[in-house]
């Protein structure tokens, strides 16, 4: 009993519930294993008895972070304060995104008081100076979530915090984009503008506490009413300009064709962070080394401006025929993307580049870049500075290099000088370059633009874990419970964030990783979205079985998340597949995180199972065919991805049954689309049903329709298979046609089958009669 309640006190569960009808227990051993990762002994009855009334007796004032919604009632750590108690708010400082430049607002002074009746109106001079008559009611319920967040220690220290304000107006333009609607605050509370503030508390017995306080519009901005665009993982989108893998230049000239040829209103793209260096190179880039920073592998090295001017010409047109080799052997030849090997070349090149001076103005840009990522960058470049020198594990440097802060690492720092500017050198023209993407998708017509991917996770041995190693849990992992799909469940290696630092550090590194992710976005997919309220956590050595899930404060990771995308201008769109809490949906439709929906999954479970009608479907949703996890459309409609799956023997049944299983699936969903009178040309007739199937997505209410960009020349591979690791070539894979040949973007875009998938889809522009025939 003491080890469950002191676990509920950090979050931890002590079981879950796979089905609505069963619960698991969480073995002690794991349960131990968690709390020791949040800095909780429990290891003996007397460790519990001793952590157990410690964390009972706490009494905090304040939690660490503290979230205020624009227009709606105060949390209850603010609406509870003692009657007589003084609050004060310290504005951020107003030279970050979204502030008017210069200005430093003042804080905001109020005194709380018991709460007034319904409509009541302060008189004027009663408050503390600045203050404003506003009508007051109770605090309302929380949102849905999945556990009580894990509590930070009693003096944490709240982290890099914004500074005071020192200014002599208070006047914020920008303050209350929407006004607090009738009885929905307190008359003595000051709504402060949109950002992370600090909160200082004086109660009248003298009681003090200062927090983090995230005080957010109610919603994220949201995409057009309905928009159709494609997906795509880009190192498979090979042009013919191409080193060897799809690069940000390829992107732009999608995202510029597609705008303007096929009115699509955006192309999301997998996760572009930067990734662990090796020889191999973990190539999933849902493991990457750093989420906060993109990788210039990516990089498009004949649009940097500096390359023109490189004076050894032969050595870059070495570099060019090695690069048109490496294209050569992925198109034509048979052979995998090779990002090791397409590295190389681009780092030979950049290091060409790089030694053409900056013009001024192109100094002055780099210059901001360098003051806008500050230390954060200056970190993750150090990292990949010593990564060239002592291997891309840091648990294996030497001891001194292990501590970003020591006096070793400083020493190292002055002495790879030359390549720590070199790889923040790499990271701004990366940036520029997504920054032009964006622009281009953007004048090309499009609504929304580059939809960017963030990965769940990090890479244990990246630039993230060493830069951060505080925020994370060491020796634990991220993965997923058993389930039906899984019935041992999964550990995806991935290092999780510290639930307790995250909220005594205002949530800092979730604040910069957002900012930097959005910079250049026209929306944000948040990789398994359910992780902003509880992650499946499996201890070192065990297996995913024995993991238990951990809970986030879910308030206050969707209020940095809506807050960033509302300085942004971008959309967010969740991926809400699989195991699903019960309330994670609804609590994110209503901060206005858009759902993804899968044709295939779309049934009615609760019911008779069958197939979903078009119009049952959700509106707040980006709904597609298929995912990079899944079955391309193809190999779904002709049952070649359960012949596959047998060959790489993944199957739980016989070979017979999972067809008989699969037949019978997609036999449903096309007598639905036969119903419907959406395949006219009947069966048999693949890209027919292909087609068809996109005629349903847009029959259905979904905001934003995806269209896998394989599916659009008949690719039957999928990109990663889950489960697999040297059995299947995951994330390696050109788009290929039906019969597996590597195709480019060039003979993707003057497809036949493309053009005749995307007449489904292309919006109707109204038919204009000539000039003299028209009517005044």
């Amino acid at each position: 009993m003491g080890l469950s309640r002191l676990a509920a006190l950090h979050g931890v569960a002590t079981s879950y519930s796979p089905s609505p009808d069963v619960t698991v227990s969480v073995p002690d051993d794991t349960v131990i294993a968690v709390l020791a990762a949040l800095g909780v002994d429990a290891g003996t009855p007397a460790d519990v008895r001793k952590c157990l009334a410690a964390a009972e007796s706490r009494s905090r004032l304040l939690p660490p972070t503290v979230v205020v919604w624009a227009g709606e009632p105060l949390p209850p750590a603010l609406a509870g304060l003692p009657p007589g108690s003084t609050v004060t708010v310290e504005p951020e400082p107003s030279d970050l995104p979204g502030h008017p430049a210069g200005r430093r607002p003042a804080p905001l002074s109020m005194r709380a008081r018991a709460a007034a009746p319904a409509g009541a109106v302060r008189p004027p001079g009663d408050g503390e100076a600045g203050s404003v008559p506003v009508s007051g009611s109770a605090p309302p319920a929380p949102l849905p979530g999945n556990a009580a967040p894990a509590p930070a220690p009693a003096d944490a220290a709240m982290g890099p915090a914004p500074a005071p304000g020192d200014s002599a107006t208070a006047s914020v333009p920008h303050a209350q984009p929407r006004g607090p609607e009738p009885d929905a605050l307190p008359a003595w509370w000051i709504p402060p503008p949109h950002g992370v503030h600090r909160v200082h508390v004086r109660t009248p017995d003298n009681r003090r506490a200062t927090a983090t306080l995230v005080a957010a519009p109610p919603r994220v901005p949201q995409p057009p009413e309905r928009t159709h665009g494609f997906l795509v993982q880009l190192y498979s989108l090979l042009s013919a300009r191409s080193w060897g893998m799809g690069d940000l230049g390829d992107l732009a000239d999608l995202a510029v064709w597609a705008g303007r040829s096929v009115g699509s209103g955006f192309v999301q793209v997998n996760p572009l962070h930067a990734a662990v260096p090796g020889k191999p190179t973990d190539p999933s880039p849902y493991r990457p080394s750093s989420r906060r920073f993109p990788d210039p592998v990516h990089l498009h090295v004949e649009s940097i401006p500096e390359y023109g001017h490189v004076r050894d010409r032969a050595a870059l047109d070495d570099l060019r025929q090695d690069a048109a080799a490496l294209s050569e052997a992925v198109l034509n030849k048979g052979a995998l993307i090779d990002r090791d090997a397409v590295w190389e070349l681009k780092r030979q090149a950049l290091e060409l580049v790089v030694q053409v001076p900056l013009t001024p103005g192109r100094r002055a840009d780099y210059c901001d870049f360098l003051a806008e990522q500050g230390q954060a960058l200056e970190n993750h470049a150090l990292w990949c500075a010593l990564a060239e020198v002592h291997g891309p594990d840091w648990h294996t440097w030497p001891e001194a290099l292990r501590d970003p802060r020591s006096p070793g690492t400083a020493r190292a720092r002055s002495e790879l000088l030359d390549r720590v500017d070199f790889h923040c050198r790499l990271a701004w023209l990366t940036a520029t370059q997504l920054a032009a993407a964006q622009r281009a998708a953007e004048d090309a017509g499009m609504g929304v633009g580059i939809v960017h991917d963030l990965a769940v996770g990090v890479h244990p041995a990246g630039a993230d874990t060493w830069s951060q190693q505080e925020a994370f849990a060491h020796g634990m992992s991220v993965g997923a419970p058993p389930d039906a799909f899984n019935a041992r469940g999964q550990d995806w290696g991935l290092p999780p964030w510290r639930p307790d630092v995250l909220a005594a550090t205002g949530y800092a590194a979730y604040r910069g990783l957002l900012r930097g992710l959005l910079a250049h976005a026209g929306a944000l997919r948040i990789d398994h979205v359910m992780g902003l309220f509880r992650l499946w956590w499996v201890p070192e050595g065990r297996p995913p079985t024995d993991g238990t899930y951990v809970a986030y404060d879910a308030e206050a990771m969707l209020a940095v998340l809506v807050l960033e995308a509302h300085r942004a201008g971008t959309a967010v769109v969740g991926e809400d597949l699989g195991t699903v809490a019960p309330g994670v949906r609804e609590a994110l439709a209503r901060r206005g995180v858009l759902g993804t929906s899968v044709l295939w999954f779309e049934r009615d479970w609760e019911g008779d199972g069958r197939p979903l009608a078009p119009e049952e479907w959700r509106r707040d949703c980006l709904a597609t065919a298929t995912t990079h996890d899944l079955p391309s459309t193809a190999a779904r409609l002709t049952g070649d991805h359960v012949t596959l799956r047998h060959r790489l023997g993944l199957l739980t049944r016989s070979l017979e049954e999972e067809l008989t299983a699969d037949l019978t699936d997609t036999a449903e969903w096309l007598a639905l689309l036969a119903r419907l009178r959406m395949l006219p040309e009947g069966d048999g007739d693949e890209e027919a049903a292909v087609r068809a199937v996109h005629r349903f997505l847009l029959r259905t209410p979904a905001r934003m329709t995806g269209v896998w960009l394989p599916d659009t020349v008949g690719d039957r591979r999928p990109q990663n298979l889950p489960g697999t690791w040297d059995q299947y070539p995951n994330w390696r894979l050109p788009i290929a046609d039906p019969e597996g040949h590597p195709v480019t973007l060039e003979e993707i875009t003057a497809s036949p089958r493309l053009h005749a998938l995307m007449e489904v889809l292309r919006p109707r522009k109204p038919r204009t009669a000539p000039p003299g025939e028209r009517r005044p």
